[in-house]
């Protein structure tokens, strides 16, 4: 199906009222091929563009390496908030977050979008089994209890991930580390080490289970037409997965972060105290870590990374073994990225590019391999892409675009910006990422600016130095603003 002008403009018309009061509507589309092809869809929790295939040279990631040769690299693909219900719920829906209204960790996308059609329910409805496995909605069915053919399976013991019995139990212990930050969720509070390092095999961590379980469904569904969402945990913290993922790096040589301050003129509001990280056993309640602690924490990055990628090299390589490669469409992505000491932040929650830049990898097939793009794309573009693959019609109220032009042709003009957002207390950070710059307005509820950052990828591709008050670059932000309040509709590829 190929993708018009007018498919595009008709996506960025869909009006959010009507997409949170009825059904959505749904658009024609071509007549459905004789044989449905599969979907094989893969979300990774926090996983930043951590991989040899973005040039992270020392990273061991083979799998994932192998899914971009035989498909297309996407590499500068946005989320739409760098925290996981929110970017989860956009990217299923296909709607922004100002849409969705789910900011938060405790929104389920039900309560706010009653009537949506969703990517999974969009799939089903056109024959198709839709199975969920592990994390793929924050909420499991409570996102999307319509959106799947059978129950969603989660494998025991996935939050936080530990194996061993030492930590298991410092994770009940009380902690006057976790009393100081106050966290405020059980959950939270009863966080253990934020690593861990079991000489044990990988499936007594929760992805070996659930790669397990992804390989029988396979089995289980090969005659088709499936959806299978298969959603891995790993590298989210706790930093824990078998022993021989830790020894595939050597601790002083990691990299740690070569920019671990905050970035001159970098309003308050950016920055966050990366609490997430703070709740684990051993991380102080305030001030940075440690250069050992900095070490242990991106060594168990890396190390849940390559353990992440064997499990999901199991699932591909069944894939093929039952002859399914050739008739499956495959993307995987990482629901945000995450921070590694730079501008001394830890985790997500932020509108820095480190937050927000994702991995994103598509295979399908009939398409060309090897292709890399550096077209920006985002999260919300992932849905219309999939409907446009497997062939199916277009849901009204889709606020991305399909990539599979880009899919075609890696080099061809295409959208002008990407868009996220992060709320910060009562104001709102909208962020926009032109090819060259990156604007972030924090907005109060009257639509005021209350601080602004503005930081230039060609010179400073690390976003060191905050050029907004600079007078050399004021018809630069003049620009700039002017085009983030046109919004993403003012930023569609030409026709």
């Amino acid at each position: 199906m190929k993708t018009t002008r007018r498919d595009l403009l008709r996506l960025a018309g869909g009006a959010a009222a009507a997409a949170l009061a009825a059904p959505t509507i749904l658009r024609g589309a071509a007549a459905q091929p004789a044989g449905k092809p599969n979907v094989l869809f893969i979300p990774v929790d926090d996983l930043r563009p951590q991989l040899a295939a973005y040039g992270r040279k020392k990273m061991k990631t083979p799998n994932l390496d192998r899914l971009a040769a035989d498909g297309t690299l996407f590499e500068r693909a946005y989320c739409q908030q760098a925290v996981c219900a929110p970017s989860r719920a956009s990217l299923l829906s296909g709607c922004r977050p100002d849409t969705t209204r789910v900011y938060d960790l405790q929104t389920p996308l039900p309560t706010t979008m009653p009537n949506v059609v969703t990517l999974p329910q969009h799939f089903k409805a056109h024959g198709y089994t839709t199975v969920s496995l592990g994390k793929v909605y924050h909420h499991g069915a409570k996102d999307d209890p319509k959106g799947w053919s059978e129950p969603p399976w989660v494998p025991p013991d996935a939050f936080p991930g530990y194996a061993l019995d030492e930590s298991k139990a410092l994770m009940r212990a009380a902690n006057p580390v976790q009393e100081k930050v106050k966290m405020k969720t059980a959950a939270a509070q009863r966080r253990g080490p934020p690593t861990e390092c079991g000489d044990l095999a990988d499936d007594a961590y929760a992805d070996g289970k659930l790669a397990a379980q992804a390989m029988e469904c396979l089995r289980r569904l090969k005659d088709g037409p499936f959806f299978l969402a298969a959603g891995f945990f790993r590298p989210h913290l706790a930093f824990a997965c078998p022993k021989k993922y830790w020894d595939l790096y050597k601790r002083d040589e990691v990299d740690l972060a070569d920019n671990p301050f905050r970035p001159k003129g970098c309003p308050d509001i950016a920055l966050h105290n990366w609490g997430e990280l703070r709740a684990y056993h051993g991380i102080p309640a305030e001030g940075p870590v440690s250069e050992a602690q900095a070490r242990e924490l991106v060594h168990g990055y890396y190390a849940c990374v390559s353990f992440m990628d064997a499990q999901v090299g199991k699932v591909l390589d069944e894939l093929r073994r039952l002859g399914l490669a050739e008739k499956t469409i495959v993307v995987l992505w990482g629901d945000h990225g995450w921070h590694l000491g730079d501008h001394g932040l830890w985790c997500k929650h932020s509108n820095f590019e480190t937050a927000v830049h994702t991995p994103l990898l598509a295979r399908a097939p009939g398409l060309p391999a090897g292709g890399r793009t550096a077209r920006l794309t985002e999260f919300v573009d992932i849905c219309p892409s999939l409907c446009e693959l497997a062939g199916l019609p277009m849901p009204e109220h889709l606020e991305g675009t399909s990539f599979v032009p880009l899919m075609k042709d890696p080099g061809r003009q295409w959208k002008k910006a990407a868009f996220s957002q992060y709320p910060r207390g009562r104001a709102m950070g909208h962020s926009m990422r032109t090819e060259r710059w990156r604007l972030t307005r924090w907005l109060d509820p009257a639509g005021a600016a209350v601080a602004v950052e503005l930081y230039d990828h060609q010179n400073d591709p690390a976003e060191n130095v905050n050029l907004a008050d600079a007078p050399a670059h004021a018809a630069t932000l003049a620009e700039l603003t002017a085009q983030a309040a046109r919004g993403w509709r003012g930023s569609l590829p030409p026709a």
